[in-house]
């Protein structure tokens, strides 16, 4: 009988590692049609790199972003009130490195995020210019303060520990009115300044937050009811669900914005602004609802069996076993979601409201920049877009790592 001498180590494959030239060679350049395809590839690359660099730093219409960083930011919002928005905006930081040094994790993976974007954009807007002095922040050094606000929060909270956990769960849940009455302002010495002047960045983060807050628990509250045994629930949430998904996002902001006050008695009417979020709310809560539910759907039904046997309500069932792992299953759907969302508040611009996108164009048809050569449109939608870029690819990348964090597709 023939016996196997396991006393000697297998041999392992070696495996060799290749330089750059070699890489080169292996990957690049290892038949006739990848050399022509890479060599095409490089010089179209160079066309288009050394093209863009040269129209970058000799196009004409930088003067006028520089010169409206103001109304890009903020539209038309006094410029002696601007200290409100930043206020608002330091608050909202300073809060978010607390809850990242308190409870690390993914929170800490959200003010990361942050903390880049707001580094991100104060690079531009210090190559370009101070904004004007009756600002009461230049652009740069108010983003970049932002950015220093996360990292002190973060070590306090480090430093403050558990203590600071509940008073931090209720500024959260008081953050958001406290915000929009700094903004919005009440009388005496915070005078009250119209929604109409609002409008820039400011709007579109208002509108995005907003609608994300809104939307997320009246979204689960649409899936759950779509699975209730109850038929008067279900089937209400049926209808709205297809019928909110069965039309654009143009069509329920002119709803909200023309009709609604046809329904309202004695010619009573609501604000734009928040006719605005409430269609964007309504709309986001639909497409968020069929998400959930497909993440509810995919949890195997033993568990609910399992739950059950335990003793477990319904009600319990639901918060503690099957929610938390459908919403886990769903996040990188529902961080699409919201980065479409993000971009999709540039709509409300054709219902009177001057979002980011409201405020370029408004740039762009200024009287005095007209006789610019080549036009000024060019330069200020690159700016505005490389802030749509910042903001939507650090959602994607903070999402990216709260799924590494929850381990979310691994087994």
């Amino acid at each position: 009988m023939a016996t196997t001498d396991v006393s000697q180590p297998r041999a392992r494959p070696v495996r060799q590692s290749l330089d750059v030239l070699g890489w080169l060679r292996e990957n690049l350049f290892n038949s006739w049609y990848n050399v022509v395809i890479t060599v095409a590839l490089l010089i179209l690359i160079y066309q288009v790199v050394s093209g863009l660099a040269g129209w970058l730093f000799t196009a004409q219409g930088w003067p006028a972003v520089v010169a409206n960083l103001k109304v890009l930011l903020a539209w038309t919002y006094p410029a002696d009130q601007l200290w409100r928005p930043q206020l608002a905006l330091g608050v909202v930081t300073l809060l978010l490195g607390l809850s990242a040094g308190v409870w690390r994790g993914i929170v800490l993976a959200l003010a990361v995020g942050f903390g880049v974007v707001c580094l991100l954009l104060a690079l531009p807007t210090f190559l370009l210019a101070p904004v004007p002095a009756q600002v009461a922040l230049p652009a740069w050094q108010m983003f970049l303060a932002a950015a220093a606000l996360v990292a002190v929060g973060a070590f306090v909270g480090n430093a403050g520990g558990q203590r600071l956990r509940w008073p931090l769960v209720i500024a959260w849940v008081l953050l958001y009115p406290v915000v929009i009455l700094i903004i919005r302002g009440f009388g005496g010495p915070l005078p009250i300044v119209d929604t109409n002047l609002w409008g820039g960045l400011m709007l579109t983060l208002l509108l995005s937050v907003s609608g994300i807050v809104l939307s997320f628990p009246l979204g689960i509250l649409l899936a759950l009811g779509r699975r209730s045994d109850l038929p008067v629930i279900k089937w209400f949430c049926i209808a709205y669900i297809e019928l909110i998904r069965g039309v654009p996002l143009v069509t329920v902001l002119f709803m909200g914005s023309l009709m609604l006050p046809l329904f309202l008695p004695g010619g009573e009417s609501i604000d734009q602004l928040v006719r605005a979020t409430v269609a964007v709310t309504l709309f986001s809560a639909a497409y968020l609802a069929e998400n959930v539910r497909g993440g509810l759907q995919a949890i195997p039904k033993g568990q609910t069996e399992a739950a059950r046997a335990l003793g477990l309500n319904v009600v319990q069932t639901t918060l503690l076993i099957t929610l938390p792992q459908a919403l886990r299953a769903v996040i990188p759907v529902l961080v699409g979601q919201f980065i479409s969302l993000f971009k999709d508040t540039s709509l409300v611009v054709i219902v009177g409201l001057a979002d980011l996108l409201g405020a370029a164009q408004g740039v762009v048809g200024q009287p005095e920049w007209l006789g610019t050569p080549g036009g000024v449109w060019r330069e200020t939608f690159l700016f505005i877009a490389v802030i749509y870029w910042f903001f939507s690819f650090t959602m994607s990348r903070t999402s990216r790592r709260i799924e590494q964090q929850l381990n979310v597709g691994k087994h």
